[in-house]
């Protein structure tokens, strides 16, 4: 994928009466704005200590984007080989709309000053017969393979996190979960205002009730964001981490939870479920910031605190 020129935002859709076309058309156009220059006033300039580029993975059926964040002294070819960087594994947010461009403050920043090599999924977005499923398959399927082809990338395999937020904290979650039924040791897991609840529930969590018209993660959004991820007949609490049968035995978690956030009783929660059954965890609060704050340094004022405190987790979990 190659860089998107500058562009204009388009205007927000009425989510709750959103046809197929005009989700597909909305998300293009708010993807191209992401992507480009004149959206980083809002999202963050990038670390020019990293280096960034998109690349493509071969997974099963399918090829699917990355978006590589290393530090720009790692080099390339055999320096980069030799270089055991602890490998994280990024997920955006987003769900139905979003792209791994958004979040190139942060990643870039992680990437050169641990340092380590960061991998952003540019996973299937939500969207009628493209389910949550798809994208959990995404973060799942690349964490497997850049582990098994670690020395390729010039990453450690023995030293991996798994990050995300919002959705892409749900699809991290998910992710850890399968790591450890499948016996890949993660070091770690970042939660950054997750959403880990999309069955009948999710809207039972009071925080929904008192931010349903926050302007973003509103209820309209959130409707749509359940009504594509788990179509009828799905089984919503299988993809919801907050229900899952066992958590013991899972990565420390970081849960970064923005207090004026429809979702922050679901990371609340889940923070509390992972403490109950063993799993180390640490709720870290931000009062007064909203859903995607973390992406938004431009105007989130605590974006810069919480990057710092994902830095240093992750430096701690990731040391050798």
């Amino acid at each position: 994928m190659s860089e998107t020129p500058a562009t204009t935002r388009p205007p927000e859709p009425d989510f709750s009466a959103i046809t197929t076309a005009e989700l597909i058309a909305y998300r293009d156009a708010e993807n191209r704005f992401r992507a480009s220059g004149a959206a980083r006033t809002v999202l963050g300039e990038p670390d020019p200590g990293a280096a960034i580029v998109w690349q493509e993975i071969e997974l099963p059926g399918r090829d699917l984007p990355v978006r590589v964040h290393r530090p720009a002294t790692a080099g390339d070819g055999e320096a980069a080989i030799r270089t055991a960087l602890p490998l994280v594994i990024h997920v955006h947010g987003g769900s139905f709309v979003g792209t791994a461009a958004q979040c190139d403050w942060a990643n870039s920043h992680i990437a050169a000053g641990l340092p380590a090599l960061v991998v952003s999924v540019e996973h299937r977005l939500l969207a009628p017969g493209s389910p949550l499923a798809n994208a959990a398959d995404d973060g799942w399927d690349v964490l497997q393979h850049v582990v098994r082809h670690a020395a390729r990338w010039g990453a450690d395999p023995a030293r991996a996190a798994v990050f995300g937020e919002s959705c892409g904290a749900l699809i991290s979650a998910l992710t850890a979960l399968r790591a450890r039924e499948a016996g890949l040791e993660l070091r770690a897991q970042v939660l950054v205002n997750p959403a880990v609840d999309v069955s009948g529930t999710m809207y039972d969590h009071p925080s929904i009730a008192e931010y349903a018209n926050s302007p973003t993660g509103n209820l309209p959004q959130l409707r749509l964001f359940q009504r594509l991820a788990v179509p009828p007949g799905t089984d919503g609490r299988a993809l919801s981490p907050l229900y899952a049968d066992d958590l013991s035995g899972l990565a420390p978690a970081l849960v970064v939870v923005p207090t004026q956030d429809a979702v922050a009783d679901h990371g609340r929660r889940y923070a509390e479920r992972l403490r109950a059954a063993g799993t180390p965890v640490r709720l870290s609060e931000y009062p007064g910031a909203k859903h995607a704050f973390l992406t938004l340094p431009g105007v989130e004022p605590q974006a810069g605190a919480a990057r710092a405190e994902i830095l240093a987790f992750l430096r701690a979990a990731l040391a050798k």
